[in-house]
Parts: structure tokens; sequence; C-alpha cells
């Protein structure tokens, strides 16, 4: 699967992505969704202008990106995976296998490699329990993982 990569941060961009949305009942997360696709994260420079255009005060915006687990306040690694925490992935082991591999790489929950190539991230569900424990990689779904399949799918991006 071929990514585009995101624009660096530009408060024109932002503003006519903001502004496109002007009007729209319940824009707000259709203006963070447009945000992040843009620019790979949401910047915190954009707070403010949500909340102007929107008449929202910053904690409010604010609130809501840090609610959803989708949105990213730092840029994210030129790949991304996410691991299932829910259930039917934890009682087929999904937590051990997700402490390995974020102990091979180095990295917490929502940590970038240093060299920016893998982001990790957890994810709550994505429909694939009958492929338990189940991840995505580049927005592809994967089910039946284990810590040496996903070794295997970061050895290949390297």
């Amino acid at each position: 699967m071929t990514t585009r990569r995101p624009s660096a941060w530009d408060s024109t961009t932002a503003r006519a992505i903001i502004e496109s949305y002007a009007g729209r009942e319940g824009s707000m997360l259709p203006i963070l969704h447009s945000l992040q696709a843009e620019f790979g994260f949401v910047p915190r420079e954009a707070e403010p202008l949500i909340a102007d255009s929107l008449n929202l005060s910053r904690a409010e915006v604010h609130g809501v990106i840090s609610f959803y687990h989708d949105f990213r306040r730092n840029p994210a690694g030129r790949h991304i995976l996410k691991l299932c925490r829910a259930e039917a992935c934890q009682a087929m082991g999904s937590e051990a296998t997700a402490q390995q591999v974020l102990d091979a790489l180095g990295l917490d929950w929502g940590e970038t490699t240093p060299d920016g190539r893998i982001t990790v991230e957890p994810i709550y569900c994505l429909g694939l329990c009958a492929t338990a424990p189940s991840a995505l990689f580049d927005g592809e779904p994967i089910g039946r993982i284990n810590a040496s399949l996903i070794h295997h799918l970061v050895q290949e991006v390297a």
C-alpha cells in the first residue's frame, strides 16, 4: 500500500481545510480527520484556528482531540502498526504479543522508532475476532498475528 507523505505544517492550508467545513453541522471530527490526513497529525497550532472557526474554546477542541485515540499529536512514522487491544484479541494473547513487539522496538504505545520508520498504536476492535489476535499494518488487516510475524513485517519495511 502506498501512502502519501504528509505536508509540513502550514497555517494557510490548515485554514483552508477548516474553512471548507464552514457552516456544516458537527464538523469538528471531519476537520480533525482532514488535518491529520494533510499533516500526518493534528498540530497544536491548529487548535485555536478550529476553536475560532467553530466558536468553541480551545479546551473543548483539545478535549475532543485527546478523547479519540485516532488523533495523533506528533508526526507518525513512515509505517503505522496498529495492534488490537479488544477483548477477543486479548483472549487470544494479543497483550503478550504487543508487549514483545513494543520491547523489540524499544517503544511504548503511540511512540515512533528513532529512525522515524514505525509508529505503534493501539486500536480497539478491528472486527476480525475470528482471526484474533489482529492488527493493521499501513491500513491492511492482518489476522492471527504473533511477535514473529510482526518482526518479519517490520524487517520488510526496513
